[in-house]
């Protein structure tokens, strides 16, 4: 069997049946039905404004998606063969319409989605794939119920849109893509009346529940295993609730408990400025803030909710750690990559952590700046991106392509322990054990005020094993030499890194990437294992 042929059966073997089947079935292209479309519903209770995103709309045609200006002034523009294929999904998406001062923009809207309805025909292009649809349908919906207008034309092609969509859900993916297909549909359920609404609005329903049940863990956590989905997915959730109760219609119970549950874990995985975390596909700017999504769970659901504890927690069954002693927090990755069916968004970052001291981001994991199927692409998926330990120059588990898995790297136990003075958690993984060496990475965490000690060991003969610590660009290396370094944060925090064990250690260039289409220069610390053990002791102080 040749190597592409082994990697590809290693990726597909985890499919579950019904995807397969449903791959098979997208090629049989769904009917056209433009039939008018239906009335639509009175708003019997007051209308709850979502999150509002920064402006993409900078001109009547002039747009900025993924820190990329372009035009959308021209029927091919929408399609462009030259763009990434994620900024013509953006393109297709209308987020504007719900972006910060939409309303001073309203007519620069009412004229793009005239535009869009003649210059996009029904079943053809990037806008009639069933994610950029979920994501246009709910964002059309938002606009009209905050106070705009759909014309005529808008709704029939809203209709015809929902009924496209419903001929074509993405049962071949699922995940968060399905996830929103479902409230794609409860929200035009809510939208229209009459019979052909209802139906939509019952398999919406039924649909969401089935894949909050399947998505969405004890913990609160997404399956995915990406702080920034996460923050997609409660919205998403959020916006089904609150299309629900505008229209005066029932909603779940195990609804808004999810959404609680959700809130709860994506505060958990958030540094101390109150930003999410980068495992995983993970940027900012795509999600909403966690500040906005907590008010938005406030609003919707009427209520005050509690402030997030600072403590330590292991988030089971997520797999990962939160680890908090006075200035210092340690977010911590004892997880699996995702649903071994759907791990698209996984990095190959097993054991690696981000590190907080004050108000400030330390030690960070690269990010994403892109997609798409480029050698860039696959390096920020690497391991040699995240702040844990590369063996032989291998990835933990074998990311490849834009979005695909094979073998993928299996968490051991995870054992936690905290009091006031001392949290401590231990894991584990079988990344390398493909490797000649049948290594073992186990690495233990021991956070005290004032401090953090991290022990890695990897078993097995291997050539080399390398960890590595990425700093945020803005932590200042003050000082370097054979065995330790001392690095500053803006906050005048000190952080003095010893290394024992290290056979090597180095101050490397590298990249973090905060946004798409970003990448910001930093520096990385290397430290050589030296037979395979290696212990990091970091102690902070903060300078006056």
């Amino acid at each position: 069997m040749s190597a592409h042929a082994f990697r590809l059966w290693h990726t597909l073997r985890y499919l579950r049946p019904s995807q397969v089947v449903a791959r098979a079935l997208r090629l049989r292209r769904p009917r056209v039905d433009d039939a008018p479309a239906p009335p639509v519903r009175s708003c019997t209770q007051l209308w709850v404004t979502p999150p509002a995103a920064e402006a993409s709309l900078l001109g009547p045609t002039k747009v900025r998606f993924l820190n990329e200006t372009g035009d959308l002034d021209s029927p091919a523009s929408w399609n462009d063969p030259r763009r990434e294929k994620l900024w013509l999904y953006n393109a297709h998406y209308f987020d504007d319409l719900c972006a910060v001062d939409a309303a001073s923009r309203r007519a620069w809207h009412e004229a793009l989605i005239s535009r869009w309805i003649r210059e996009n025909p029904p079943g053809y292009g990037n806008g009639w794939e069933p994610y950029p649809i979920s994501r246009r349908v709910a964002n059309w919906i938002k606009w009209a119920l905050s106070g705009a207008t759909l014309s005529p034309d808008a709704q029939k092609s809203l209709a015809i849109q929902v009924r496209w969509l419903r001929a074509s859900l993405e049962y071949h993916l699922r995940g968060n893509h399905l996830l929103a297909n479902a409230r794609a549909l409860v929200c035009a359920g809510a939208y229209f009346s009459g019979e052909e609404a209802e139906r939509w609005l019952r398999e919406g329903r039924e649909l969401l529940g089935r894949q909050l049940e399947e998505q969405i863990l004890a913990d609160g956590g997404h399956f995915e295993r990406s702080p920034m989905y996460q923050a997609i997915v409660l919205e998403d959730v959020l916006d089904a609730i609150n299309a629900l109760q505008a229209h005066g219609l029932d909603v779940p119970p195990r609804w808004k408990a999810t959404a609680l549950g959700m809130r709860a874990w994506q505060w958990s995985m958030c540094h101390a400025d109150g930003r999410i975390s980068f495992f995983n596909d993970a940027a900012f700017g795509i999600a909403a803030e966690p500040a906005q999504l907590e008010e938005y769970v406030s609003r919707i659901l009427a209520a005050t909710l509690p402030r997030p504890k600072r403590e330590s927690v292991l988030l089971q069954p997520s797999g990962y750690v939160r680890l908090e002693q006075d200035d210092l927090l340690a977010l911590i990755d004892c997880a699996p990559v995702g649903p071994d069916y759907i791990p698209g968004h996984a990095h190959a970052d097993t054991l690696s952590f981000e590190l907080s001291a004050g108000a400030c981001r330390v030690f960070v994991n690269s990010g994403t700046s892109c997609y798409g199927i480029g050698p860039e692409r696959l390096r920020q998926r690497g391991t040699a991106a995240h702040n844990t330990v590369e063996v032989d120059d291998e990835n933990s588990s074998e990311v490849w392509h834009g979005f695909r898995v094979a073998r993928r790297a299996r968490p051991g136990p995870v054992e936690f322990r905290s009091d006031a003075s001392e949290s401590t958690v231990q894991g584990s993984h079988d990344g390398y054990r493909r490797l000649p060496g049948r290594n073992i990475h186990s690495r233990r965490w021991q956070l005290r005020a004032g401090s953090l000690t991290v022990i890695d060991s990897v078993s097995g003969p291997h050539r080399r094993a390398v960890a590595r610590l990425l700093l945020h660009p803005e932590v200042e290396v003050v000082q370097a030499d054979e065995r330790s370094v001392l690095v500053r944060t803006p906050e005048r925090g000190e952080l003095h890194c010893r290394f024992l064990g290290a056979d090597a250690l180095r101050i490397e260039t590298a990249t973090w990437h905060p946004e798409f289409g970003r990448t910001v220069a930093t520096r990385c610390i290397s430290a050589t294992l030296h037979n395979g053990k290696l212990e990091t002791h970091i102690d902070y102080q903060r300078r006056a």
